[in-house]
């Protein structure tokens, strides 16, 4: 498959007529009829229901379509970006983040890095710790911000800060008016882990807490995003473990409980690599570690 028939493909889509999307395209209408033909060859479905009155797509063609949008969305963007950092001389610096760190000081920090120098350019990418580790090496970020420790003989860490965890419980829960928990007796409700994938993560930080503890969480349900955890709660799944910080998004249907544990913390990590000395990274470093000092 080339990238020009999933254009053309789109065309005929969003079109509905040969005709008009080989007038769209600037070609003939005949070979653009025989680059449909080939493209669904290629795929061995039918992507278009043919009629004499109508083109139509098929479920197969909706679902390209839908699909094929986000990729080629995507790509024009990064195809923008290129130029555009091209054209100005203008540097990357790639900056992946765990979602649950937004609730504390990174978002400030990715405030201050957008305007520090007008010849860099930062770009973000939400992933957890272990992606991060394969895009540092890689070269597609710059500073990874995770949350658990993993060996990596390619890359530096360095602990920002050591944030507490709380137990997220419904509204109405038992221990939803509680100023503290203990972990005996969270460990014997249903619990929401998260993130599903990819492992190791967050998730493997928690259960090894509760194991040290004595402890094995009944998991009833995984979800890949905090967010979704938090929902789960809410509808009454289960609970779960979040750090302190996303107290902060205030969400009425569900209360946070100190955990009476002081083990019961998760460190936030800047990854980089081990050869990078770009002093931009280096500003990065040092007012990463001054906002998590509050």
């Amino acid at each position: 498959m080339q990238l020009r028939q999933l254009r053309y493909f789109q065309a005929v889509a969003e079109e509905g007529s040969f005709t008009r999307a080989a007038d769209r395209l600037h070609m003939a209408q005949p070979p653009l009829s025989r680059q449909i033909r080939q493209f669904e060859e290629e795929l061995g479905v039918a992507l278009f229901e043919r009629t004499t009155r109508a083109l139509r797509l098929t479920e197969a063609g909706r679902f390209l379509l839908e699909q094929s949008r986000l990729l080629t969305a995507r790509l024009d963007e990064v195809l923008e970006g290129t130029r555009r950092l091209g054209q100005t001389q203008r540097r990357w610096f790639g900056i992946g983040f765990v979602p649950s760190t937004l609730y504390g000081f990174v978002p400030e920090l990715i405030r201050q890095l957008r305007s520090a120098d007008p010849l860099v350019e930062v770009g973000l990418a939400e992933m957890t710790t272990l992606p991060q580790l394969e895009a540092l090496k890689a070269g597609r970020i710059d500073l990874g911000i995770g949350r658990i420790l993993l060996d990596d003989p390619a890359i530096e860490r360095r602990v920002l800060m050591t944030e507490p965890l709380m137990a997220a419980v419904p509204l109405h829960h038992a221990l939803a008016g509680s100023a503290s928990v203990s972990v005996d007796r969270l460990a014997e409700e249903p619990f929401v882990l998260y993130p599903a994938r990819p492992r190791p993560n967050f998730a493997d930080h928690v259960l090894g807490l509760f194991r040290a503890a004595g402890h094995a969480p009944q998991v009833v349900q995984e979800a890949n995003e905090l967010q979704t955890a938090i929902g789960l709660v809410a509808a009454g799944l289960g609970v779960t473990v979040v750090p302190a910080s996303v107290e902060r998004l205030q969400r009425r249907d569900v209360a946070h409980v100190r955990i009476d544990a002081d083990a019961f913390v998760s460190p936030v990590i800047a990854s980089y690599r081990k050869d990078d000395r770009s002093p931009f990274l280096a500003h990065a470093l040092a007012l990463a570690e001054a906002l998590a000092k509050g």
